[in-house]
């Protein structure tokens, strides 16, 4: 059953705060999960959540850290010295624990890694820190049990125990040659229905999925839910085997890329949190509010043009915002689909044959749509036949036109390696409005002879 934060309990941890009743802080506390207990810290003030902090052991605090909001690790790690911080991070794999020392200030990194007690440990986070924390490199961890090629079982085996003493979880046996190169892997079934005198030659697995250091994160996503893997081991350049990545890791990175986007589509430009900054929540929002407002200027501009149309036929102006509302929402539908589809590695077939499919399908909806226009423009609302032939095959084209930008424009960022998740987003709405806006009056002038 999922853990719930009650005011009683948040009102008894308070007072045991107060009291500096530590004992009886670590009795309530220690039953529960490390995430459980980061939200508790999560909602009281710094002060007291670092006074928790303080009290509980390492070995549990060392988790909670990874589990905290930005905001309250950073005033955390801020009032705990490098000692203190070094005795967290010796709790920590390695990829988790290059990860809160990346967060540090240079001087305190290096205050830090000299007080680490392990000098191996602190030697492979010092590795992960030169990658980038978009690549394999900065995912992945140094923690893995790997077995030589020219072994026996009986071997393997006995290096096995020694090595899974450092590893929290073992999720695969890799097998490597003298020069640490990849060979592939070894199923634990295999090693224990074997002979201890066969070579491990005869029965590793050769095929073995793996990624490169350099490799986004967002293709490390991709590979392993495709394949559905729970681990994934790293190579660097020479192919030698340097780290594996766990599932885990690559769920923070699915989240933190759909966080991306869904912000990207509703016209969010920095990467932010409802409890940010108003300053901070201005600079991410503002952008595309300028854009869409710049957009509004052109659209009234255009309707400016068609002055004359207007005037004559004032019925006009009533359907001016469910042709740009339409125009918005079908161009959002089409990129949606496209980015889904992007995102996926789903997206078959050439840009013309999804653009035929896209017209095809927009030709269908805008018929439709607009069947059931020009029948309630004319009989529920009594607008004259010409103005309800107008609207009708002016939402026709404005669907086709918005289906195909909306499949175009995601297709060609993605080609050019920008974020296609730009394209669900004000970008579309706003041009889609000018665009059907500009569609609707030129159509109403043709057909209405001005």
């Amino acid at each position: 059953m999922e853990f719930k934060i009650s005011k009683d309990l948040i009102q008894q941890l308070e007072q045991l705060i107060q009291s500096k009743n530590d004992q009886q802080l670590e009795v309530l506390l220690n039953d529960l999960h490390h995430a459980d207990i980061a939200e508790i810290l999560d909602e009281l003030d710094f002060d007291e959540a670092t006074y928790i902090f303080k009290v509980l052991d390492s070995e549990k605090t060392a988790e909670i850290l990874l589990e905290l909001e930005d905001d309250l690790r950073e005033n955390i790690l801020r009032r705990l010295s490098a000692k203190e911080i070094a005795e967290e991070l010796d709790e920590l794999d390695t990829d988790d624990a290059a990860d809160i020392i990346a967060e540090l200030p240079q001087s305190k990194m290096e205050e830090v890694i000299s007080e680490l007690e392990d000098v191996e440990h602190a030697k492979d986070i010092v590795d992960l820190l030169r990658y980038d924390e978009d690549t394999a490199g900065g995912l992945m961890g140094k923690e893995l049990v790997k077995v030589n090629v020219n072994w026996n079982v009986l071997t393997c085996v006995k290096e096995m125990r020694q090595q899974a003493e450092h590893v929290t979880r073992v999720h695969s046996i890799y097998v490597v040659d003298d020069e640490d190169r990849l060979k592939g892997r070894l199923s634990l079934k295999d090693l224990l229905t074997t002979s201890t005198k066969t070579p491990i030659s005869e029965v590793y697995i050769k095929k073995v999925d793996y990624v490169k250091v350099d490799t986004p994160d967002v293709e490390v996503a991709r590979i392993m839910q495709k394949y559905d893997l729970e681990a994934i081991p790293v190579v660097d350049e020479m192919g030698r085997l340097v780290g594996r990545i766990t599932i885990d890791d690559i769920i923070d990175v699915i989240k933190e890329e759909a966080d991306k986007d869904y912000q990207l589509a509703a016209g969010i430009s920095q990467d932010v949190e409802a409890d940010d900054s108003i300053l901070e929540l201005t600079r991410a929002r503002l952008p595309w509010l300028v854009l869409a407002l710049f957009g509004g200027f052109v659209t009234v501009h255009v309707m400016g043009l068609f002055e004359a149309v207007m005037k004559e036929h004032g019925k006009l102006f009533f359907f001016t915002p469910l042709i740009a509302a339409m125009a918005g929402n079908v161009g959002v539908q089409s990129s949606a689909i496209i980015v889904q589809g992007l995102a996926n590695n789903a997206i078959t077939g050439t840009l013309a044959q999804r653009l035929l499919k896209e017209l095809s399908l927009s030709l269908l909806n805008g018929f439709i749509l607009a069947v059931i226009l020009f029948l309630g423009s004319h009989f529920l609302l009594g607008f004259e036949f010409a103005i309800g032939e107008v609207v009708a095959i002016a939402l026709i084209t404005v669907i086709i036109t918005a289906s195909l930008i909306g499949t175009f424009i995601p297709i060609v960022l993605n080609k050019y390696g920008i974020d296609p998740a730009l394209a669900t987003g004000p970008f579309i709405t706003t041009s889609n409005d000018i665009l059907g806006i500009l569609i609707y009056l030129n159509i109403a002038r043709v057909i209405l002879g001005f």
